[in-house]
């Protein structure tokens, strides 16, 4: 957001950057494939400690301190609140696959979430560093920004895990094919994080962009629910996977470039980096959350048809359950966006606005400080 500051320049940057960390997650999975069949499963722990040998070498060399301002200081009661906040409630929704929605531990864990993440937004409000300003997120185009990266990663992350499942476990890929299999994603994702960044949001702005992509994920995620125990990927998984990649990529590539968008030169930081974590977070809230629904679906399934039930058509069952959950959800996702992105002027004047250099911030009317983003988008002037 700082090094591209022509807004243009910046989205195609923005596009770059989003291409390759989508395909990262699904070229991840083609080099966990080979390092399971031709090693171990734990090389895919081990080859981490490569990559971040590469990244500490790389960022010696290259990444320079910027100057800051001394009086800041690390939230640590928000850090603390935040983080036990998340945790617990994945923790929970783990726990609901074998302990089941009704246990003590599952409930506990995730209302201890929710008080938790209530405690941190109180925290939020007094302190004088606060780890995520709270105006970043109640802003309307960065929370549309920051809801749809989080929908992006329940969609992607949760899609990926229960593919894979049946792949290697109905289809029976070996763990290379599988990877390979994720290839029509990277694809979508990278087409989409082109289109976005260089036509799609300029010209039509966020307010048809996401909810566009997020009906075409819906429509993956639909066309999953056509696997059976005897299914073939060619029509009934690379077809959604090409699908789920288009919409993921419209929906991050646009957090990517609003997220930080109209947040003062001081919160740019914290409201780019807000997206990867809301994307971060909603991958694992997606890998907890679909396994748990296809779990217990294929639970209630072979529960329902025995004896004599095939554990293969209970695992088909429970994917169709988790699957027809995602469609619900993108479409609630589209429909949110759809409602909370303003029309494309407003988008872009604030887009504009981040082009300038980087003024003293002065205090509105109501005390609060002022925003030159939001200003500019709401033709408004500082008194």
């Amino acid at each position: 957001m700082t090094t591209f500051t022509d807004p243009r320049e910046r989205r195609k940057a923005l596009g770059i950057f989003t291409a390759i960390a989508g395909g990262g997650g699904a070229i991840g999975l083609l080099l966990g494939g080979v390092l399971t069949e031709y090693l171990s499963w734990r090389w895919c722990l081990y080859v981490n400690v490569v990559f971040a040998a590469a990244a500490l070498t790389g960022g010696i060399a290259l990444i320079t301190n910027q100057p800051r301002s001394r009086a800041a200081a690390f939230d640590v009661p928000g850090g603390l609140l935040a983080v036990g906040g998340l945790v617990a409630i994945v923790y929970g929704f783990s726990e609901a696959s074998t302990r089941g929605w009704d246990s003590g531990v599952t409930t506990g864990l995730i209302a201890a979430g929710v008080v938790l993440l209530a405690a941190f937004a109180l925290v939020e409000r007094r302190v004088v560093h606060p780890l995520v300003p709270l105006a970043i997120i109640t802003d309307r185009v960065r929370g549309a920004a920051y809801l749809g990266a989080v929908i992006a990663g329940i969609g992607v992350i949760g899609t990926f895990l229960l593919v894979t499942y049946y792949l290697q476990g109905v289809l029976g890929f070996t763990p290379l094919r599988a990877g390979l299999a994720f290839l029509p994603f990277v694809a979508g994702v990278v087409v989409a994080a082109n289109f976005v960044s260089n036509i799609g949001l300029g010209r039509l702005g966020p307010k048809l962009v996401v909810p566009v992509g997020m009906l075409l994920a819906a429509a993956g995620a639909g066309w999953l629910t056509r696997i059976g125990t005897h299914g073939s990927y060619g029509t009934d998984v690379a077809p959604a996977l090409v699908l789920i990649g288009l919409g993921a990529g419209c929906a991050v590539v646009s957090a990517f470039s609003l997220g930080p968008a109209g947040a003062r030169p001081a919160d740019a930081g914290v409201a780019a980096a807000l997206v990867n974590s809301s994307n971060q977070v909603g991958g694992s809230l997606g890998a907890a959350l679909l396994n748990t629904i296809a779990a217990g679906a294929s639970a209630t399934y072979l529960a329902q048809h025995a004896p004599g039930a095939s554990v293969t058509a209970a695992t088909v069952h429970g994917d169709i359950v988790a699957f027809t959950f995602l469609i619900a959800l993108f479409a609630a996702g589209a429909m949110t966006t759809a409602l909370l992105y303003p029309r494309q002027a407003r988008v872009l004047s604030r887009q504009a606005g981040l082009a300038g250099p980087a003024p003293e911030a002065p205090v509105t009317r109501s005390g609060e400080p002022y925003d030159s983003g939001i200003a500019a988008a709401n033709g408004e002037l500082p008194h």
